[in-house]
């Protein structure tokens, strides 16, 4: 079971496959995707299926799942064959970081060198 989610929120109507996405794996509670606007040659989104809007939402009983959505980052990496030259794991939180969907969302970026500092 994928836990609650949010009716209007744009991840969770692809985690219940209203919305296409390819989709690179999941689990039971992580589900990665590929970037519609990619910003990188790989450019992954790695999110919990249930909703949190965002770091700030989530709860103090949340650690285990945010060590899960690390450890689905560098499967990404390493599916995706940047798992050895570099990438990039960015987690936006809140309007003026650039958060666009209010879900928790880790961003994989890499294939290419990444400049420092992002912005």
């Amino acid at each position: 079971m994928s836990g609650p989610q949010a009716a209007g929120c744009l991840f969770c109507r692809i985690v219940r496959r209203e919305t296409p996405a390819k989709i690179l794996f999941e689990d039971e509670r992580v589900l990665a995707f590929e970037d519609i606007r990619p910003q990188a040659p790989v450019h992954v989104l790695v999110i919990p299926k249930a909703h949190v809007a965002s770091l700030n939402d989530a709860s103090e009983g949340s650690q285990a799942l945010l060590g899960e959505l690390l450890f689905a980052a560098r499967r990404a990496a390493l599916e995706k064959g940047i798992g050895e030259t570099g990438y990039r794991v960015v987690l936006n939180t809140g309007r003026d970081s650039g958060q666009a969907v209010s879900h928790i969302h880790f961003h994989v970026l890499g294939g290419r060198r990444l400049q420092w500092p992002p912005g």
